[in-house]
């Protein structure tokens, strides 16, 4: 088995792009939803669910500068300013503590959505639904695009927003790493469980317009025989027990 993709959005919602490579620290992806867009007024962070046009937005940090591009090309870079102000906001069912920040990004964002929203950093894991680091198969996806009878959709593994896309597995062959430690390159991960799966996988991955009934296909789907299954599972998310860079071609070794 070896790595086929790595990817991750600097800005949580925006498109997702492939990497040469990903560094996975103690709390997930360096770099993977450092940022967020947040409803101050309403103590919320924006989530894809609810605002699918965000995949559509290119965002790009390299621990310095944040980019930001809407589909009309028209762009804010330049480095996040602290302004000192923090906000807690509920992520499913948590307190996420955001630090506010200046700069061109929420004016570029807001008149996009129609919305006042604000740029946050948060910290690593704040604003992930389980565990930091999701993993999914391409053989997996194979399946799901070819129940479809859409086989292209095997090339868009961004519609599932993976950290890490494996290659050379059978079918679903993922779900049973579950309590597993999963060696990816330089790194080791614990698979923690199952991810469940909600409207943003009908999303295209490139516009954010809903281009296949890829949910009612996993509902579709025989469930995983396993205690806890989530409803609606489409691969595993994981905690780093060990450190290190995963690059697409790396090997993949399973305990």
């Amino acid at each position: 088995m070896h790595v086929a993709r790595v990817g991750f959005a600097p800005v949580k919602g925006t498109r997702h792009p492939a990497y040469d490579r990903v560094t996975l620290a103690e709390h997930g992806p360096v770099g993977d939803r450092a940022f967020c867009l947040v409803d101050v007024a309403g103590r919320r962070v924006l989530k894809t669910v609810q605002n699918p046009s965000l995949v559509a937005i290119r965002s790009a940090w390299d621990g310095a500068v944040l980019s930001m591009v809407l589909p009309s090309g028209e762009v804010a870079c330049s480095a996040p300013e602290p302004t000192g102000e923090e906000l807690v906001c509920d992520y499913w069912g948590r307190p996420a503590t955001l630090a506010l920040l200046a700069g061109p990004h929420a004016a570029l964002a807001s008149s996009y959505l129609g919305a006042d929203v604000r740029l946050a950093a948060a910290p690593p894991g704040q604003v992930v639904y389980g565990a930091p680091v999701t993993l999914v198969s391409l053989a997996s996806l194979r399946s799901l695009a070819d129940s479809l009878g859409r086989p292209e959709l095997a090339r868009e593994p961004a519609r599932f927003r993976p950290t890490i896309v494996v290659d050379d597995l059978e079918p679903w062959a993922e779900e049973s790493w579950v309590g597993r430690t999963v060696r990816l390159g330089d790194a080791t991960v614990r698979v923690n469980a199952l991810v469940p799966r909600c409207a943003v996988i009908d999303l295209d991955p490139v516009t954010g317009v809903p281009s296949a009934p890829v949910l009612k296909a996993l509902a579709d789907r025989p469930a995983p025989a396993a205690d806890g299954t989530p409803e609606l599972p489409f691969g595993v998310d994981a905690f780093v027990v060990a450190p290190g860079a995963v690059r697409p071609g790396d090997p993949v070794l399973v305990d």
